[in-house]
């Protein structure tokens, strides 16, 4: 009898977090590695955000809370969601996971049925697909278009749409692309949504706060209140707050459905630390000034990485909106030799490449569903991307430089 269930193998590890081991293993094997291949602020949690989790300790708030979270926790959520996104939800709408993963995970297998399809656009984070798949639904995968800055349009949408579809995902700003929906391109996609009442919305706004260049972020309850009803609108701490690993996502949507997921939960994780939550609630009832400091460095830079990546030979980079990620084109490398003689076949190699010869960690695009890209974090320092940026433009010489002399 084999011991490992069947559902595992419709799942792949992560691979963001596979590179990442892979480029941790080749510096502690002594190797010169820059990782940019986790999204990650690299930014520390603002003090006034750890007072409030030690405040906690020696109150001694250390004993389980409710499971879909305490009581001020999901208070300071719903002020948020009010606050910031004209959402207005009472507590019992409101639940609070162990990251932004586990209130996607508990949505999804609370609701997706053998069959169900959801429509997840490309590029997508490495995650929804799989997550989908653990619940035994469908994903259907719609690609985007670059030069139309890698957002769904409403007549993709239209397509991908039938019986069967139970869930959109929508991801704005997106991992792995930065791309962000303005208020008109969500008014074109509701529009679509409500000829087809059986499909609910997944909004995960984790970026919602990286945002430049004065773009207005919006979700899509908040544009179309007729969605209000179908929609989960998901959010957290990771990102904003650079509090990635105190473990705190949440999201706001139907009495049924937050209750299908704190039931889903209750026999999981039960509830987020308690430590983590009070430190949540410090994020969401103080100042987020120190914001317009990180946004200021995060746009710095964007700019200074997409500036130095259109000078690499073979690469061309787009400007994102949001989020700290930039997810520029491959396809002048495809097909080339390498020094070593390896040819480029795929954005895997290519990312490979870099890795193996000039100790620079980045995703492929085929992790996110579109080729021939990849994907680099930008959540570290201006001299360390310039570093960086340098060794890939290197790589990008020794590769066209063979080409033009074949």
């Amino acid at each position: 009898m084999a011991l490992l269930a069947d559902r595992l193998s419709r799942i792949k590890p992560s691979p963001t977090l596979s590179i990442n081991s892979k480029a941790k293993a080749m510096k502690a094997a002594g190797r010169d590695v820059i990782s940019l291949s986790v999204g990650e602020p690299d930014f520390d949690t603002p003090d006034h955000i750890k007072d409030f989790a030690i405040k906690a300790i020696k109150a001694g708030e250390t004993k389980y809370t409710d499971v879909p979270g305490t009581m001020a926790l999901r208070k300071a959520i719903c002020e948020k969601f009010k606050r910031e996104n004209g959402l207005t939800y009472a507590p019992e709408q409101i639940i609070v996971g162990t990251g932004g993963k586990q209130v996607l995970f508990n949505a999804l297998l609370a609701t997706v049925n053998p069959g169900d399809e959801v429509i997840i656009p490309a590029p997508y984070w490495v995650s929804y697909p799989d997550i989908v798949h653990l619940a035994e639904g469908t994903p259907v995968i719609v690609a985007t278009d670059a030069s139309k800055g890698f957002r769904l349009s409403p007549e993709v949408l239209e397509k991908a749409i039938t019986p069967k579809t139970k869930w959109l995902i929508l991801n704005s700003p997106s991992n792995p692309t930065g791309a962000a929906y303005t208020e008109s391109e969500l008014r074109a996609l509701a529009d679509v949504l409500l000829r087809h009442p059986q499909v609910w919305v997944l909004a995960d706004d984790i970026y919602e706060h990286l945002v430049y260049d004065n773009f207005a972020f919006r979700t899509i309850a908040q544009v179309e209140p007729k969605l209000y009803d179908r929609t989960l609108t998901m959010n957290g701490c990771s990102k904003a707050f650079s509090m990635t690993g105190w473990r705190i996502g949440f999201a706001g949507g139907p009495n049924a459905l937050i209750k299908a997921m704190g039931d889903l939960q209750g026999h999981s994780t039960s509830n987020a630390s308690s430590i983590s939550q009070a430190a949540a609630v410090g994020a969401l009832t103080s100042s987020i000034e120190f914001l317009n400091d990180w946004r200021k460095s995060f746009q710095e830079r964007r700019d200074l990485v997409v500036g130095l990546l259109n000078k690499a030979p073979g690469l061309s980079c787009a400007k994102p909106e949001g989020a700290f990620y930039v997810y520029p084109s491959c396809a002048g490398l495809i097909g080339k030799t390498t020094p070593q003689g390896k040819v480029l076949a795929a954005d895997e190699d290519v990312v490979s490449y870099f890795l193996e010869t000039e100790g620079v960690a980045a995703v492929h695009g085929a992790a996110f569903g579109m080729s021939p890209y990849f994907r680099i974090s930008y959540a570290t320092s201006p001299e360390v991307l310039t570093d960086a940026c340098a060794r890939i433009t290197r790589a990008c010489e020794a590769v066209m430089g063979k080409a033009k002399a074949a």
